[in-house]
């Protein structure tokens, strides 16, 4: 399906058809994300501790794997990797229909379950790495901003797409509720994928004489850019782990509401605010991103009340759309096109291991300090990201 040396009249277009894989993939990640802490502590009777381990497992499996998905999309070209990712999502979606069979006994369910997540966080990795280096050999160096815009687009609206109809599923009755349909479709959704994959036309490794980078060295390479992204997807961090029980603590209804405008907001800003990365820099949009999210923390540190929290959450996923492919561009062309698997696994990095530690430090801060204080301590890290973007002034953006 195209070539990546033909000129790109419609690179829009030339990125939809591939990262359809990617949307494939994170709707069975957002499939189990309403019902699998339910099952761990309700069904299997584990603690709450447990399920959330069982939860952030895959994240870390999709740390895990970054460095081999960067090193594989540069040496063999990112449709085997995709590739991968799709069969890694199947297996995953096979082990889970196992957990839910063996809910009866317990200690074999979880272990099952745990297995499926890391193939998922395997999964996630492999998938939209090879799919983001793939659209940008598709539609060009100077198209990496859509890419990368498109890519965030079908991951958060797979998830959002995903999660209602997982909870659907798991009421349907035994023996198929719980999370054995959700098993069932999280395999059948891949075997989609890998149906269509035969007919897309891969794109070859580029070609080089010079010896592609250590991951550590794209580690080095993209650091002040992964710094400014962990920094503001804390903030993410806070709204998707916290923004529920937030609510919750304060008696308030419509939590989901407010998660929902969070969700939209952040898809409708992708979708017609990318093109700024490549019009104003990479660095300009971060800093605006950046101080947008603060302001809508802020609003959640200081403000007690529903309709605060609304537009503090609209606030928030208004910064935070824009800002991996903002920082994103100046990270993957800092490598070098030979290296652009490397460096986009090594930035991606920040997210994982951001989104995977907030969940943690933040319930500490929580705990001992109040939801003000956490909302506001997540503010003033989107403002050290201001700082660290602005030190980044003078490099290209494509």
């Amino acid at each position: 399906m195209g070539a990546e040396e033909t000129p790109v009249s419609s690179p829009t277009k030339r990125v939809l058809t591939v990262v359809l894989f990617n949307l494939l993939v994170y709707i069975v990640i957002g499939l189990p994300n309403a019902v699998l802490t339910i099952f761990v502590h309700h069904t299997l009777g584990y603690s709450t501790a447990i399920a959330g381990m069982a939860f952030s497992l895959q994240y870390l499996a999709t740390f895990a794997a970054r460095p081999s998905a960067g090193r594989l999309v540069d040496s063999i070209g990112p449709k085997p990797v995709v590739l991968g990712g799709l069969v890694t999502c199947f297996i995953s979606g096979v082990l889970m229909f196992g957990a839910g069979w063996a809910g009866e006994t317990p200690a074999l369910s979880l272990g099952i379950l745990l297995l499926s997540r890391l193939f998922l966080g395997w999964a996630e990795s492999w998938a939209a790495t090879g799919v983001i280096v793939w659209n940008i050999r598709r539609a060009g160096a100077e198209n990496t901003a859509i890419a990368i815009s498109w890519n965030g687009i079908c991951s958060y609206g797979g998830i959002a797409l995903g999660a209602p109809i997982g909870a659907k599923l798991s009421l349907l009755p035994h023996p198929y509720g719980g999370i054995v349909s959700v098993g069932i479709l999280s395999a059948i959704l891949p075997l989609i994928g890998l149906a269509l994959i035969g007919f897309y036309k891969g794109v070859k490794p580029v070609a080089t004489a010079e010896k592609p980078i250590p991951f550590t060295h794209a580690l080095r390479l993209v650091l002040p850019h992964g710094m400014a992204l962990a920094a503001g997807s804390i903030g993410f961090g806070a709204i998707s782990s916290f923004l529920a029980l937030y609510y919750a603590v304060l008696h308030w209804e419509g939590a989901a509401t407010a998660l929902s405008v969070f969700g939209i907001v952040f898809v409708v800003i992708r979708f017609f605010f990318a093109s700024q990365i490549a019009r104003r820099g990479g660095v300009f949009v971060a800093i605006v991103s950046l101080l947008i999210e603060a302001a809508g923390l802020a609003c959640l540190a200081i403000f007690p009340s529903q309709g605060a929290a609304l537009i503090g959450a609209a606030l928030t996923g208004a910064g935070f759309s824009l800002l991996f492919p903002a920082l994103g561009v100046l990270a993957v062309n800092s490598a070098g096109p030979q290296n652009r698997g490397a460096a986009l696994g090594a930035y991606s990095i920040f997210i994982d291991l951001a989104i995977a530690c907030s969940g943690l430090v933040l319930g500490q801060v929580i705990e001992f300090a109040g939801y003000k204080t956490m909302f506001g301590t997540t503010a003033v890290c989107c403002l050290v990201g201001v700082l660290i973007s602005r030190s980044l002034r003078g490099k290209p953006a494509v």
